[in-house]
């Protein structure tokens, strides 16, 4: 069954990761611009801050919606959001090039359908009876 979505949300769980990558600002952030850029999302902005005495937290907004991420150095540990919409963003592509440069051990993850097209319809009293998913986006 092919269900029709407005986007895909993948929550990531890293663990046992480098926490001198997790604890530096610049390499966080650069690493997450990359993500996008790998997965074909359109970077709109970047903001990210330095917690003290550790941790980054940080989002990529692109057109295609975002990505986060917050660490926690002294355990080796992030969690990443990658939320895109379209056909032409790949969340997994971010996905595989962040667990390679975090040089985390172990990852789950848990994809999320978002903007299921029946369930808006269903819920909308009628008012978005057209409501029509965008395989891609206008960039």
């Amino acid at each position: 069954m092919n269900i029709e979505q407005l986007g895909r949300h993948i929550l990531v769980e890293f663990y046992n990761c480098d926490k001198d990558i997790l604890n530096n600002h610049d390499l966080i952030e650069k690493y997450m611009n990359e993500a996008a850029k790998r997965a074909n999302a359109t970077i709109v902005q970047s903001c990210f801050h330095m917690f003290n005495p550790w941790g980054v937290s940080g989002a990529v907004i692109i057109q295609e919606s975002h990505l986060t991420i917050h660490t926690w150095p002294e355990y080796g540990y992030a969690a990443v959001d990658l939320f895109t919409c379209g056909n032409s963003v790949d969340p997994w592509k971010a996905f595989d090039f962040l667990d390679d440069v975090l040089k985390a051990e172990k990852s789950e993850t848990t994809e999320v359908a978002r903007g299921i097209v029946d369930k808006i319809k269903h819920f909308s009293n009628g008012q978005y009876s057209e409501v029509k998913f965008k395989p891609d986006m206008d960039k």
